[in-house]
């Protein structure tokens, strides 16, 4: 009797567990990892990889002609704080970042809290505020072309009508850039808009609802009440924002090119004249490289910003 239950009793290992055990344990840690490793191996192949070949690029230069590259070390990164061209669109983007970020999430927020009822009227006025987001940035681009054509143009038009005279939109050096933003504020605040419609519908309403028995107006609810517990949604939307601001680029490159005079060159289009015209390989990808660094570094305070939202949401 002992030694047919001796028999029927699985080889014990080492640690005196049956190794049918450790096999089924094993195979549950190293399954999702199989499953995961086709997204892994993408995600290096076409983020990680092309991150580290520009870091590499960025620590190498290779002069127009030739196909041997020189190690510069840090002599890339600083020719740019030396180039003009560089630091002017540097500041050219802080510029069109402040004027286009605020004004398209403070428009996004006004419009997603008129149209957060449903109603045939809101589902009608989200789609006709969604529309410019839909349309790609070249076509919009095209589309502002002959609305900012100087003396001819729809704008100049209808100033002309109210006895204004109009502006040289995109030839004059200190109003082009702002042309930019008024395009790209046009383009982004439905898009921005749906996300604080989602984020309106996840507010708790007894919150709202003790606010108002307490005797908060509209205005004392949207500031104390509404605004801090948008506050994840609103760190998701201005990493989103910031995203934008560094890579979109189209309208510039059919509307202005950079000019005049350097007035709307931002640093993509930097980046694209270094690669493309000047054959400044190193430099573009420094370039490059600074610009992935500072949206890890906003995108990190974000995701710091919207852990603490959830935490005092809950």
């Amino acid at each position: 009797m002992t030694s047919v239950a001796a028999a029927q009793t699985p080889p014990i290992d080492i640690a005196g567990r049956p190794r049918r055990t450790l096999r089924v344990r094993l195979a549950r840690r190293t399954w999702p990892y199989l499953l995961l490793a086709p997204s892994l191996v993408l995600l290096a192949a076409f983020t990680y990889l092309p991150i580290a070949r520009v870091a590499w690029e960025s620590l190498h230069d290779r002069p127009h002609g030739t196909a041997k590259s020189l190690f510069v070390g840090l002599g890339n990164y600083a020719a740019l704080f030396h180039d003009k061209a560089f630091i002017q669109s540097v500041i050219n983007n802080l510029i069109y970042a402040v004027g286009t970020v605020p004004p398209s999430m403070a428009l996004a927020l006004l419009f997603a809290l008129a149209l957060q009822s449903s109603s045939r009227i809101n589902a009608m006025l989200r789609a006709i505020l969604l529309f410019p987001s839909m349309v790609p940035l070249v076509a919009a681009a095209s589309l502002f072309f002959f609305i900012f054509l100087p003396g001819v143009g729809l704008a100049d038009y209808y100033l002309a009508k109210i006895g204004v005279r109009g502006f040289n939109w995109l030839g004059d050096p200190d109003i082009a850039l702002w042309s930019l933003i008024a395009i790209t504020v046009w383009k982004n605040a439905g898009y921005y808009m749906l996300f604080y419609l989602a984020g309106l519908q996840t507010l708790p309403g007894e919150v709202l609802e003790a606010a108002t028995i307490d005797g908060a107006n509209g205005w004392q609810r949207l500031r104390h009440v509404i605004v801090p517990l948008l506050a994840p949604t609103t760190a998701f939307v201005l990493v989103i924002a910031l995203i934008n601001v560094l890579t979109q680029v189209d309208h510039v490159i059919v509307l202005t090119k950079g000019g005049p005079s350097n007035s709307t060159k931002l640093v993509l289009y930097y980046i694209f004249e270094q690669a493309h015209e000047n054959f400044a390989a190193g430099k573009a990808a420094a370039a490059s490289l600074l610009s992935v660094a500072f949206l890890l570094a906003m995108s990190i305070v974000s995701l710091k910003t919207m852990e603490r939202g959830a935490h005092a949401a809950s």
